[in-house]
């Protein structure tokens, strides 16, 4: 069983019980012994991250620091740490490092630390950026009958904002190898950091880095290309994204990524009544650096490439899920997305079951398991390439 170790730094401003239940809850839910200790102050902190050092090789270790410099400091270091502040701060580049989710933060630090032990991604540049890298998921058991394997590329949400990131997917990683899928998280630029453009180029650029990554070595077969001794279908890659992730991959979709399939998990696929609604208080107009029309009601043009109601069709197809208890707003989006993609004449099935916004990457959950058996159909359809007889 792994077990986690969580320290929190003196001076944090929680309530010591709620930080307790988070835990414990994660660490049920995950299956794993774990244990938080509650530093008294910095000279015991030291002590303990210490300590961790040799802990980190067979146990996963999440570290809370407080507001303390001298424990902050420690961040830099880098390392198999899992670090997490309830507050939005500075990231450190080249930690593990998650913020700005409040106190619920945890449980996801959690996670994070434990998927980091059990699965080892190989992580792949796709640009010189820091933030520009996706994590390259590998099936243990490919498909023998196939001879290469499907490629689900993943595209986090969090309304792009900085503070989420593609941990948010790492658990679809892990559900989408264990099918047999290869799968390819990316992570990007941000536009509350970075402007808009940089996110929309990173998207692309990290679609496209799925050929050169692997240019090394031999391509083999219709293409596919091998990737540490698997063969990585790219004849057969899906794009899937949640949230405001699914409005980056169908615009992906439609500016010719060459993808199979293309998925909506609870995305914001209306940019312009998301304007007007206030989504998530106006998280569209602040990604997209201005609001959709002024007194002439003209689409800015920004929502006129980037939002894919506006892009029908997108000459993919397309499957668009939707949890019955999400926020009403996305409801309607993806209800009237799917219907104006139908009459666009794009092939499109719409997806509707019971959950919320957060079930649709949850892979217990009867949606997402109909999703990744949805995904695996339609990837399935193409007529595997033959193998070359003897010369």
């Amino acid at each position: 069983m792994t077990d986690v170790r969580v320290i929190v730094g003196p001076g944090l401003r929680a309530d010591r019980a709620l930080v307790g239940e988070v835990a414990e809850r994660e660490f049920a839910a995950l299956g794993v012994r774990g244990v938080l200790t509650h530093a008294r102050d910095a000279t015991e902190t030291h002590t303990l991250l210490r300590g961790t050092a040799a802990a980190a090789e067979d146990g996963a270790v999440v570290v809370v620091p407080g507001p303390l410099r001298e424990t902050r400091a420690l961040m830099e270091q880098g390392g198999e740490i899992v670090w997490c502040d309830f507050g939005k701060v500075r990231r450190v580049d080249g930690a593990a490092h998650i913020h700005g989710r409040g106190i619920e933060g945890l449980a996801w630090a959690i996670r994070h630390a434990v998927h980091r032990l059990r699965h080892r991604p190989l992580r792949v540049p796709y640009g010189p950026h820091a933030e520009q890298w996706g994590d390259l998921h590998l099936p243990d058991t490919p498909d023998a009958a196939w001879g290469a394997v499907p490629v689900v590329t993943l595209v986090h949400g969090g309304y792009w904002r900085s503070i989420w990131a593609a941990d948010l997917m790492e658990a679809l990683c892990a559900d989408l190898t264990a099918r047999g899928f290869a799968a390819w998280n990316l992570e990007y630029r941000r536009p509350d950091l970075h402007g808009w453009d940089a996110t929309t180029a990173d998207i692309a650029a990290g679609l496209a880095a799925l050929p050169s990554m692997a240019a090394s070595r031999t391509t083999t077969l219709s293409g596919a290309v091998s990737g540490e001794g698997v063969l990585l279908d790219l004849d057969r890659v899906a794009v899937v994204g949640h949230s405001a992730g699914a409005q980056l991959a169908l615009r992906a979709a439609a500016d010719g990524a060459g993808v199979a399939l293309a998925v909506s998990l609870a995305g914001v696929l209306d940019l312009e009544e998301g304007d007007r609604r206030h989504l998530s208080s106006g998280a569209v107009a602040a990604a997209l650096g201005g609001h959709a029309s002024g007194e002439s009601e003209v689409p800015h043009e920004r929502y006129t490439s980037s939002s894919p109601l506006l892009r029908l069709p997108l000459g993919v197809p397309q499957l668009i899920v939707q949890g019955s208890g999400d926020d009403l707003d996305l409801v309607d989006f993806s209800r009237r997305y799917a219907r104006a993609a139908e009459e666009a004449g794009d092939e499109v099935t719409y997806m509707e079951m019971s959950g919320d916004h957060f079930a649709v990457i949850a892979p217990r959950t009867p949606i997402w398991r109909t999703t990744a058996l949805a995904i695996a159909d339609h990837l399935s359809r193409r007529v595997p390439p033959k193998k070359p007889g003897p010369s």
